[in-house]
């Protein structure tokens, strides 16, 4: 009896297994068929296949394409940081510290270098609480995967994109090495706040270079990318440390640390050290200006001041805005370092007496700007590069504002004067002691101060500012020869409506920008030999591949006799004319006033044997400011900062020009020269 119960058990036992295996069967035949016929099938293979692409075409390059810019001043000190969505700041395998390398992987992904992409197990896991859970709770991603998925895929947590990832993963295994892909991720990772990667996060967390983290800070930092909301320190600091803790203990666990060392890390109290971002506004804006038209002229680029038709220009101002877009926005992106000669010193000291000088002035337009506007430019005389540059008052808003410096173009007044008349005289056969007539003239200018003063020499001319003696020189010269001055030194808003003689006293159509007038008064201080004003001295890429630096090239526009004679008449100016008390104290100085009709815009500029500096001041609604003159508020500008830039410098005279007995050799050179006379630019100079 009990056999016979024994088979039968052994008989129901048996059809259940087959009906078991049966409908196991039926199941995987519905399980292919709704796979293939569902459209399952077709999508998993353009996965597959768009993942293998992905990492066929992926080089190194495509894990460090976006990284941020950074700008130093002279002195090698951080003036800004360009970045677009990310700041990224790469480093290679042997410069990211060996601490952070082990705590990622302790924490991230235990069996990294043992996998190859795809951790199966975590992957059960991640599948088991999906289906308990109705949704993706757990990460089963291992390092690769969530490469994979930070570089080529999105955030998204659905089945399609799981698969892929992990089809790239292993894919860039068979690629890659597992330092590379250690490398690639830590570069890479999100860190929280804006920071990807370990550079970064070090810098905007701790104002510090990874290389210079403690086993501490690194562990912190490596609590962050598994949950960079949870684990924001910003927000949840408490959190952070709790994980950073975990990823201590865990590399103790797996032999990364020793004991002391995980005490002594564990123990230490977390400062966090976020850097502070002042905005340097009107430094960056021009040296983001002058980086860019730097690069446009590597890539090709040709600058144009004169056009043939308006069409002409037209073209050329779509060709220029295009170009300039496009490395405007390379700049958030390539990971430059860009070299500048800003002395930040001298910009506080420039933006210091500006607002200084026009603080009693509080009225605002409709957008909260100051009414009453200032700016200023310093170029070093020594190299020809800008170290300072203002471009209007000081005030707190979001984001840049107008820099008037270079953006902005006025009539320069009088300050035109010893550009395009009087050096180019002094050319010609004048000399400071030759004499000039200063009289009514019939269509002619008028002095400000309404009289005539008769013959006088060239020298007290313009340190009067004499506004007969000047057109009548530009009349002798013709204004198309004294405006050539002008555009052979790039000033860029010259028209042919300014061939008249009205030029002569600065009335010109569209103006000057400071950082022009100031450029060509620093080409009468270095001897006739124009520099175009750049703050930019080199560039290079994140690895410190030099991509450009820049050679201060002259180009030679006054003869140096002509120069250095216009500089001595300059002297007088300020010693005795428009610009008397406005000398640097106990320094050789040269400078001139500029005042244009009605008061509405002073311009004084100026040089010492060290620096050349320009001040403009008025409204950027052209409108009159009674007491506004060159020897007013641009000059008291002018002395307060060139006083402060030239403490402690020894005081320099000026180079001497050609001895009394040269000038009637200088008159007949102007008149053709005679056989066998020595040309006075080729004369010895005293």
């Amino acid at each position: 009896m009990k056999e016979k119960k024994k088979k039968k058990k052994k008989y129901r036992l048996f059809w259940f297994f087959v009906k078991l295996q049966f409908l196991l069967m039926i199941l995987v035949i519905a399980a292919l068929g709704y796979y293939y016929y569902g459209g399952y099938a077709a999508q998993v293979q353009k996965l597959q296949s768009e993942a293998i692409k992905f990492a066929r075409e992926s080089t190194p390059a495509t894990f460090c394409a976006a990284q941020t810019s950074v700008v130093y001043d002279k002195n090698r000190n951080t003036i800004s940081t360009l970045k677009g969505e990310k700041d990224v700041y790469y480093l290679n395998y042997d410069q990211i510290p060996p601490d952070a390398r082990a705590a990622i992987v302790s924490i991230e992904d235990k069996k990294f270098y043992q996998h190859s992409g795809i951790d199966y197990k975590a992957i059960i896991r991640a599948a088991k609480a999906m289906l308990e859970n109705g949704k993706i709770t757990q990460g089963g991603s291992t390092i690769t995967q969530q490469l994979a998925r930070t570089i080529f895929l999105t955030q998204d947590k659905t089945w399609q994109r799981k698969v892929e990832e992990m089809f790239l993963a292993t894919e860039l295994e068979k690629k890659y090495s597992k330092t590379q892909i250690l490398e690639f991720y830590l570069n890479n990772i999100y860190f929280g706040n804006g920071y990807y990667g370990i550079q970064a996060a070090s810098i905007g967390y701790f104002s510090l270079e990874a290389a210079d983290l403690d086993l501490s800070q690194i562990a912190f930092l490596c609590a962050i990318p598994n949950n960079p909301t949870l684990y924001d320190p910003l927000v949840n600091l408490e959190e952070t440390i709790g994980r950073r803790d975990r990823i201590l203990s865990n590399m103790l666990e797996d032999g990364q640390i020793s004991e002391s060392a995980y005490l002594m890390a564990k123990a230490e109290e977390i400062t966090l050290n976020r850097p502070e971002h002042t905005k340097n506004n009107y430094v960056e804006t021009y040296t983001y200006y002058c980086a860019i038209r730097l690069l446009m002229e590597q890539e090709g680029f040709r600058f144009q001041t004169e056009f043939g038709t308006a069409d002409e220009k037209d073209d050329y101002s779509e060709r220029y805005n295009e170009m300039y877009s496009e490395i405007q926005k390379k700049l958030y992106t390539a990971g430059y370092r860009i070299y500048t000669s800003f002395d930040l010193s001298m910009q506080q000291m420039l933006q210091q007496a500006i607002d200084g000088q026009l603080a009693e002035f509080t009225e605002v337009n409709e957008e909260g700007v100051y009414k009453l506007q200032g700016a200023g430019v310093c170029i070093d005389n020594e190299t020809g590069y800008v170290r300072a540059i203002v471009g209007g008052r000081s005030q707190d808003f979001a984001g840049y504002t107008l820099n008037r410096a270079y953006q902005s173009y006025r009539q320069p007044g009088s300050a035109i004067k010893p550009l395009i008349a009087y050096a180019p005289a002094l050319e010609r056969g004048y000399t400071p002691d030759s004499v000039v007539n200063d009289r009514y003239i019939e269509d002619g200018p008028s002095n400000a101060d309404g009289s005539y003063s008769g013959e006088m020499t060239l020298r007290s001319a313009l340190s009067r500012s004499k506004n007969t003696v000047a057109w009548q020189l530009l009349d002798e010269l013709t204004p198309k020869i004294g405006l050539s001055y002008l555009k052979a030194m790039h000033f860029a808003r010259i028209s042919r409506e300014d061939e008249r003689l009205t030029s002569a006293l600065g009335g010109l159509t569209n103006g000057v920008s400071p950082v022009e007038l100031t450029s060509a008064y620093a080409a009468l201080e270095n001897d006739g030999d124009y520099r175009p004003p750049t703050c930019i001295i080199r560039i290079t890429d994140a690895d410190g591949n030099e991509i450009l630096s820049t050679v201060q090239e002259e180009e030679k526009i006054y003869k140096t006799t002509a120069a250095r004679m216009v500089t001595d008449m300059l002297v007088t100016a300020i010693t005795e004319g428009t610009g008397k008390g406005l000398a640097v104290t106990g320094m050789p100085s040269a400078g001139k006033t500029g005042t244009t009709n009605d008061n509405k815009d002073g311009w004084f500029a100026g040089y010492t044997r060290y620096y050349t500096t320009g001040i403009w001041v008025g409204y950027d609604m052209p409108a009159e400011l009674p007491g506004l003159s060159g020897s007013s508020y641009p000059g008291q500008i002018w002395h307060t900062f060139m006083d402060g830039c030239h403490q402690g410098l020894t005081p320099a005279e000026f180079l001497p020009y050609v001895e009394m007995d040269l000038y009637e050799k200088i008159r007949k050179d102007a008149l053709g020269e005679e056989a066998g006379e020595p040309d006075p630019e080729e004369a010895e100079q005293p």
